[in-house]
């Protein structure tokens, strides 16, 4: 388990865990070497002792690195340390869309259509190097305040593919939007995709899933042999076009899908357009589902030729001949019935084969229990309880600071109390060694290295960020500022964030690129005015800037004000006014 504070191969250093699933636990982490946010995902103990699995887990999520496209979360980084394997990726603050449909509902038909164009946006780019995501669900995808959509776990989903998981929250999660080729024990292509976004939309414009069941066989048996329930019939007033690219989307039969997810894009671009407001409703032009049956011969298959007959002689047919054809008769008898059979046998087979592949993972699932909350307990207490609920415990405890649990009892355990493991997972006991707090002081003025070093030495995490200032005087790397304040107490292992002056420096205007109107375009983000415009003549072309009173590399201070000097124009020409007001410079 990894815990508060902890740092991942020497760079990234975990904040707090932001969620957990059947293949990773997530952390929200700080990269200390780029000076930035990330989303760390760290692989599950029994999914890292699985070596194939992790040297393919490490070869897609490399892959997917190579994604770049707005509506996908870049991956930064896969490693391992210390046997655990992660991923680091782009941190999003958002919701996934299953939250956004658990609160909403439906959602409209243009907010359907924007977020459906922003995944096959996405799609497209993995598409065009044929990456395959195989694991397309709401539950994969983000969308921000500002309603830009990512979408996540190109790596592990695609790693996933290659062993057999049985965690319920992994099967039950990713059954529902199942392509039937993959229900059926086959591999995956582009088309797979097609199929769970096509899913994906029907649930986003109704608000449910197509297909229920009580279990993830029944459910992916739905998904082999039922018909997408008519979407216009449960929303009468959506455009068939609409209802046509999930149509299309949906088919049993990938020869019926979109070839990828960019013609997927493209179609759904016109969908509401007055041109395909009459569309008709789509006719598939392959079979949906598979329908052979080896018929058996009929009798008057084997009837003689009438045209044969006629060149007979007529003449009573001896004994022998009548043998003869009856001999005939019963092998064609036997054969038909022998075909009969092994057909029956085929096809039990067919059933057979793929229910395996269905219940295997149902019929192996080992499954998980609660992890008890044995806080305040003794040592040995903690040891009978967890053990007793199915527990290992781990024989190395670890020691931290509390103010509430006093020394030598139980604090917490590393998996959380409350959380679902499977049964034999070692638990870490974090037992108290007292109240140990540090008290803060006002770091205002120092050197932000000579505190950080004094705070890291006492076990406390520290944070630098830069944060904007009015004070000339405020020198580069000095601290203006403190999270938590002074007097406050921090623990080991706590965070304190140390605030430095974001310094922005006035650049030389006088190089000859800049005119008066590009001055007043760069200044105007800090807030800067141009109070007063003085001409000079020059070698430069008119109009352009040959001095300025704020020198180059001056601090740039919100709300100061700066004088330039442009180069004289002609005497016909009309000179830059000097604005006399921030409302007439248009800084206000």
């Amino acid at each position: 388990m990894i815990m508060k504070g902890q740092k991942i191969s020497d760079r990234y250093q975990i904040i707090k865990a932001i969620g957990e699933g059947g293949m990773a636990n997530v952390y929200l982490a700080y990269d200390t070497i780029l000076d930035r946010d990330v989303a760390v995902k760290v692989l599950r103990g029994d999914l890292a002792n699985d070596e194939k699995f992790v040297r393919r887990f490490q070869r897609e999520a490399l892959a997917a690195s190579s994604l770049t496209h707005p509506n996908i979360v870049e991956v930064y980084d896969v490693g391992e340390d210390h046997g655990q394997y992660y991923i680091v990726m782009e941190y999003v603050e958002g919701r996934n869309l299953k939250d956004l449909i658990k609160k909403r509902g439906k959602l409209t038909l243009s907010e359907v259509i924007d977020i459906m164009l922003q995944i096959t946006d996405g799609m497209s780019v993995a598409h065009d190097s044929y990456i395959i995501h195989r694991d397309i669900k709401p539950q994969n995808i983000m969308i921000l305040e500002n309603g830009l959509v990512k979408i996540m776990d190109f790596g592990i989903a695609m790693a996933m593919n290659s062993t057999q998981l049985t965690q319920t929250n992994s099967v039950m999660g990713s059954v529902h939007y199942l392509p039937p080729e993959q229900a059926n024990g086959k591999g995956s292509t582009l088309q797979s995709d097609i199929y769970s976004m096509g899913i994906v939309m029907y649930e986003l414009l109704t608000g449910k899933l197509p297909y229920k069941g009580d279990n993830a066989v029944e459910i992916a048996l739905k998904h082999l042999k039922e018909p997408l329930p008519s979407i216009r019939e449960e929303l009468p007033n959506i455009p068939q076009s609409v209802e046509n690219i999930i149509i299309k989307a949906t088919a049993k039969n990938p020869k019926n899908r979109y070839a990828d997810a960019r013609e997927m894009h493209n179609d759904l671009l016109t969908c509401l357009d007055e041109s395909r407001e009459n569309e008709e409703k789509i006719k598939l032009p392959y079979k949906e589902f598979s329908e052979e049956k080896v018929k058996a011969v009929k009798k008057e298959e084997v009837k003689e030729n009438p045209k044969e007959d006629k060149k007979k002689v007529e003449k009573k047919e001896s004994s022998d001949e009548v043998l003869a054809k009856q001999i005939t008769k019963n092998d064609l008898k036997k054969q038909n019935k022998l075909l009969i059979v092994l057909a029956s046998i085929f096809t039990f087979l067919i059933v057979a084969i793929t229910t395996i592949v269905l219940l295997i993972p149902a019929l192996t699932y080992n499954k998980e229990i609660t992890v008890p909350d044995v806080s305040g307990y003794s040592v040995e207490d903690a040891l009978k309880t967890l053990q007793d609920a199915g527990f290992t415990v781990a024989s190395d405890q670890q020691k931290t600071a509390s103010e509430e649990i006093e020394v030598g009892k139980v604090v917490k355990t590393s998996p959380l109390a409350n959380t679902k493991r499977t049964k034999g997972t070692e638990v870490t006991l974090w037992v108290s060694e007292g109240d140990s707090k540090i008290t803060l002081e006002n770091y205002a003025g120092n050197n932000y290295l000579e505190i950080k070093g004094k705070l890291e030495a006492l076990g406390v995490q520290v944070i630098v960020e830069k944060k904007s200032t009015n004070d000339e005087n405020a020198e580069e790397n000095t601290i203006i500022d403190q999270t938590p304040k002074e007097g406050e107490k921090v623990s080991k292992g706590d965070y304190v964030t140390l605030y430095i002056p974001e310094v922005d420096k006035y650049p030389d205007f006088t190089n000859g690129s800049y005119t008066y109107d590009d001055v007043v375009e760069y200044l105007k983000k800090y807030n800067v005015t141009v109070t007063k415009v003085e001409q000079e003549d020059s070698e430069h072309s008119p109009g352009i800037v040959i001095g300025q009173s704020r020198k180059k590399g001056d601090r740039i201070v919100s709300g100061a004000s700066i004088v330039i000097t442009v180069a004289k124009k002609s005497d016909t020409a009309e000179e830059p006014a000097s604005p006399d007001s921030c409302e007439e410079s248009g800084l206000c």
